[in-house]
């Protein structure tokens, strides 16, 4: 199978490779590392494709989008500036859908991370809004001309499945659960990131009131000393002394908007198809 990418510059995946994670081996390397570069070298010894162009990994929904797939995608583009993920979604999968999407950041999104952390401040000057993180490229699947051969001989193009009956289910209710579960998850995260950002005001506002009170003690201090004919001490603190906390990074916020919009759309998919199944059952039923 061949998965063909659009609009990138290079665009056929003709396979995935397992990755092993084991314990270091006596070179220090993994033993998932030393499987990938004997599986690269045998394929490079057979005549075969064995350029890398990302990564390859299955998830539930937009589970995947979480902050170790940017840190993946950053390590990456150190060798393979236009590395991509291709995310193959269980879910979907089992509701008949293609269930894949191939991925990548977008320029604005990676210029803005590799200058620093993104504050509130740095994502407001760049612009950048969760639905500016990833770019969904458009992939088409297609097997070889044997394969398709293959197939029509092992079976008839007509013959109906068990798979097929199985997509006509009326038993929706998992796979909504499912959803409804995962979106109340990330509410509960947002709501833990807000209550990050509250706890960085507070902060910022005692420390401000510990300045304006340093400054107030330090203008009546020099009050006192500019009566004895002293000279007055500075009025403004040492630099470092009222240290701004640290600010809440905004990566998490942006990308459990993503996933929460993910869960959306597949409980508005779901339910589409559920009406639609409801309506060709009743239509069967009046036709009896």
């Amino acid at each position: 199978m061949a998965f063909v990418a659009r609009k990138m510059p290079v665009g056929v995946f003709h396979g995935c490779l397992r990755g092993n994670v084991g314990e270091e081996d006596a070179e220090g390397g993994t033993e998932g590392e030393t499987y990938q570069l004997e599986m690269m070298r045998c394929l490079r010894e057979t005549n075969a494709d064995n350029n890398t162009v990302g990564w390859y990994q299955s998830c539930v929904g937009g589970s995947f989008q979480v902050v170790e797939i940017i840190e993946t995608f950053i390590n990456y583009m150190e060798n393979l500036e236009r590395c991509i993920c291709v995310v193959y979604d269980t879910a979907a999968a089992e509701s008949g859908s293609l269930g894949l999407r191939a991925l990548r950041l977008s320029d604005a999104f990676v210029a803005a991370f590799r200058e620093g952390p993104l504050t509130i401040e740095r994502v407001r000057a760049a612009n950048l809004s969760w639905q500016s993180i990833f770019v969904e490229i458009p992939i088409s699947v297609h097997n070889s001309s044997l394969a398709v051969a293959l197939m029509a001989s092992i079976a008839s193009p007509s013959a109906l499945t068990q798979l097929d009956c199985d997509r006509l289910g009326l038993a929706l209710a998992p796979a909504l659960e499912r959803d409804l579960d995962c979106l109340a998850d990330c509410v509960d995260d947002v709501l833990g990131e807000q209550a990050k950002l509250a706890g960085h005001h507070a902060a910022l506002r005692r420390q401000q009131a510990a300045a304006a009170q340093w400054r107030l003690q330090q203008r009546q201090e020099n009050a006192a000393r500019r009566a004895a004919g002293e000279e007055p001490l500075p009025e403004e603190p040492p630099e470092g002394m009222f240290k701004p906390p640290a600010e809440p990074l905004q990566l998490d916020a942006l990308l459990l908007a993503n996933q929460m919009t993910t869960y959306c759309d597949h409980l508005a998919t779901t339910a589409t198809q559920a009406m639609q199944k409801v309506a060709l059952v009743e239509a069967l039923q009046k036709a009896r």
